[in-house]
């Protein structure tokens, strides 16, 4: 199978994580902070060592603002329900996920705050933050913005929109589903309040792990309550970080495996891996533009506000029916469909057909590529 799928998830995983996940099941199957029995507590020494990766890869203030979440989404609902209160505003762009749209449309719906769309016009980044400025009000109380798209590769402008956010006394939150591990990050210097992470993706972790990453000493109101071995003899959460958004058991083997993603991204360089897969965007996108049947957004793939990502149409046919034959004919696997992101499709007027998403990893080669643009001039 050709591989180009890894906006959704990365595949394969790199041997280092997956033998720390077996390593995880066999070592450290305990459960952390529930036992003072010594397996107990080196699962815990082990738990508190990732932290210290993920403190130093992001450059987070503290392991205490490490949290860990199932995932990026439910990081991002921890901070949008967590800490938006009734008559809030809030800002998003007009290229987000339904891991932020949804939860602060469904906040609106129960008439507990207002939001606003953001138009992002692209390679303009100027423009963009000021579409995000001409949005603030009295009652703006935070910008959630997207490093990337998930579906369409554009990168905005967010070290300039989370200035923006504090020069008018918000707060910012960083979606890094789509950018943790392949652009840097550093939750300190470029003074983000909030970034959301998916462990799963270009951190080459397991499913069903992500990161919550707190900087600026903000507070969260916990999303869900319940154990966390700490406090037991009081009925509200404890309030200090991580335990206050950390209910229930743990997930040690996606954390211990995440903990070998991170090193393996450091390893390899978050640079090159970037380098790399760009030149290969760069080559498709090269090469698409003399296939007359196909169209692509968008084609500057150079551009240093694209990430490795590349989303096309087949003349008029539904990006389904792409799919389809590229996995039946080919055994090439690609996303295709709204991706989650309806808003971008809107944007980008391509919300009847869905696009066809490429999305390489650091596994991803020329030989893929190739074949992959020969199985496309075939289609028609």
């Amino acid at each position: 199978m050709i591989y180009l799928d890894n906006s959704a998830t990365t595949y394969p995983k790199p041997p280092s994580v997956i033998r720390a996940v077996q390593n995880a099941a066999q070592t450290y199957g305990f459960n952390p902070g529930r036992g003072g029995y010594r397996r107990s507590l080196s699962t815990s020494q082990k738990v508190y060592e990732t932290r210290e990766t993920v403190r130093d890869f992001f450059n987070v203030p503290s392991v205490e603002s490490v949290i860990f979440t199932p995932s990026c989404t439910q990081a991002l609902n921890t901070v949008i329900k967590g800490v938006l209160k009734k008559g809030d505003h809030v800002i998003i762009s007009s290229l987000e996920h339904n891991a932020v749209s949804r939860p602060v449309h469904r906040l609106q719906e129960k008439g507990l705050i207002t939001y606003s769309i953001a138009q992002v016009e692209i390679t303009d980044p100027d423009r963009t933050v000021d579409n995000f400025r001409q949005l603030i009000n009295a009652r703006t109380k935070m910008i959630v913005c997207t490093h990337a798209s998930n579906v369409f590769g554009y990168r905005l402008p967010v070290e300039r929109l989370c200035a923006l956010a504090h020069a008018n006394g918000l707060l910012f939150c960083l979606d890094a589903a789509q950018s943790a591990g392949i652009l840097p990050i550093d939750t300190q210097n470029d003074g983000y309040d909030f970034v959301c992470c998916a462990g799963h993706k270009y951190l080459y972790g397991p499913m069903g792990i992500g990161l919550l990453l707190i900087g600026n000493d903000n507070d969260v109101d916990s999303l869900i309550e319940g154990g966390t071995g700490s406090v037991s003899d009081e009925l509200l959460m404890p309030s200090f970080y991580p335990d206050k958004l950390e209910a229930g058991t743990m997930n040690i083997a996606g954390i211990i495996g995440l903990q070998a993603g991170i090193s393996f991204v450091k390893q390899k360089g978050i640079d090159k891996i970037f380098e790399k897969e760009s030149r290969l965007i760069q080559h498709l996108s090269e090469e698409l533009r003399s296939f007359s049947h196909i169209r692509q957004y968008h084609e500057d793939t150079a551009s240093f506000y694209h990430t490795p990502v590349l989303s096309f149409t087949v003349d008029d046919t539904d990006s389904e029916t792409v799919v389809k034959y590229l996995s039946e004919q080919y055994d090439i696997a690609v996303r295709g469909g709204l991706h989650c992101a309806p808003l971008a499709h809107r944007m980008m007027d391509t919300v009847e057909t869905g696009t066809v998403r490429i999305s390489p990893s650091v596994f991803t080669n020329q030989t893929d590529i190739r074949i992959l643009l020969n199985s496309l001039r075939k289609f028609r």
